[in-house]
C-alpha cells in the first residue's frame, strides 16, 4: 500500500476561514501514531507539471492562477487567497492522486492523503478546489495509453459538478455522484448518473441508495481504474453537511465501494474529499475510518 501526502505544501489561511486546512497533516499523524499504517507506506506526493494540468485546464487559467492573476471575483469563486505556497499545495494535491493512480495499477490500491477537488472546471477553481486532480490523472493516463477507462464515484456530499463537465459526453469515464440534492453546488451539472439525496438521510437510506445502484455503475463503466471520491461531510456532525449518516454509516459505505471494486479486480485510487466539522475531531475520525476499511481489504 502506498499513500501520498501533501504536508509540506500545507497553506496558511486567514482566521476563521471555514477550510481545515490542518487535517491534511492531522490524519496523517493519527493513522501513524494509532500504528494503522506503518511510516514506511507514506510519501510525499510529486508537483503536477504544467503539461499534465494542461490536459484538463485551459491555458488562461493556467497563466492565471500561476502568475497571480486571478481576479477579486475568481478568487471569491475559487475561496481561497492566493499565495505561492497555495500554488505548491494545488500542484501537489494533483501529484499525489496520479502518484496513487499508478500505484493503484501495479499493487490494487493507491492513495492520496488530499486531492478529491471535484468542483474544479478546466477554466476556473471553485469551492476550495484549485484544478481537478481526479480529471487530470485520468486524462493524464489515458494519454499515456496506461489506461483506456475510468468511473469516478464520487460520495462526498457536494456533487462533483466539475468532474461531471469534463467528463460529460464521454463514455470512456463513467462518472457517479450520489450527494445532497439541496446543498452546494447550487447548479448541478449531469454526471452520467446522479442521485440526489433530501436532507437528514441517515446510514439505512443511503446504504440502500448506495447498494441499489453501484453494482448497474460498475457493470456499465468497464472500466480499467476506480476513482474513489471518498469525502466524510455526509457525517452527521458536518456543518457543511445536511445529512445524517453515523461513523459506522461511514465505514460501512467505503467498505462496499471498495469491496466491490476488489471483487471485480478493479484497482482503487482513494482521495481524501470533504469534511468540515466544529470542532475537527469528528471528520478527522471518519478519514481515518476510510483508511481502516482500506487495510481490512488491502494489507
Amino acid at each position: 500500500m502506498r499513500v501520498f501526502h501533501i504536508d509540506r505544501y500545507l497553506v496558511p489561511l486567514p482566521e476563521g476561514h471555514r477550510f481545515p486546512m490542518e487535517k491534511y497533516r492531522l490524519v496523517r499523524e493519527i493513522l501513524l501514531e494509532r500504528g494503522i499504517l506503518p511510516p514506511a507506506v507514506f510519501h510525499e506526493a510529486p508537483r503536477a507539471e504544467r503539461d499534465e494540468l494542461e490536459r484538463v485546464h485551459t491555458p488562461r487559467y493556467l497563466d492565471a492562477f500561476f502568475g497571480g492573476n486571478l481576479t477579486d471575483a475568481e478568487l471569491r469563486r475559487l475561496g481561497f487567497p492566493w499565495s505561492l505556497r497555495l500554488v505548491d499545495n494545488a500542484r501537489a494535491s494533483v501529484g499525489g492522486t496520479l502518484a496513487a493512480a499508478r500505484a493503484a495499477l501495479e499493487d490494487g490500491f493507491g492513495a492520496n492523503l488530499a486531492g478529491g477537488t471535484h468542483h474544479a472546471f478546466p477554466d476556473h477553481g471553485e469551492g476550495f478546489c484549485v484544478f481537478n486532480d481526479i480529471a487530470v490523472a485520468i486524462r493524464v493516463l489515458q494519454a499515456e495509453g496506461t489506461i483506456r477507462r475510468a468511473v469516478v464515484v464520487d460520495l462526498d456530499v457536494h456533487q462533483g459538478n466539475g468532474t461531471a463537465a469534463t467528463f460529460a459526453g464521454d463514455p470512456s469515464v463513467f462518472t457517479f455522484s450520489m450527494h445532497g440534492e439541496h446543498n452546494f453546488p447550487f447548479r448541478k451539472h449531469d454526471s452520467h448518473l446522479d442521485l440526489g439525496l433530501e436532507d437528514g438521510v441517515g446510514d439505512a437510506e443511503y446504504l440502500a441508495t448506495l447498494d441499489a445502484h453501484l453494482p448497474h455503475v460498475l457493470e456499465s463503466a468497464h472500466a480499467d481504474l476506480l476513482f474513489f471520491q471518498a469525502g466524510v461531510d455526509p457525517l452527521e456532525e458536518d456543518t457543511l453537511g445536511r445529512l445524517s449518516l453515523t461513523h459506522a454509516g461511514l465505514r460501512e459505505r467505503d467498505l462496499r465501494v471498495m469491496r466491490a471494486a476488489k471483487e471485480r479486480g478493479l484497482p482503487v485510487v482513494l482521495t481524501l474529499g470533504g469534511g468540515y466539522a466544529r470542532p475537527l475531531a469528528p471528520s478527522l475520525e471518519a478519514h481515518v475510518g476510510t483508511y481502516l476499511a482500506a487495510c481490512s481489504l488491502f494489507r
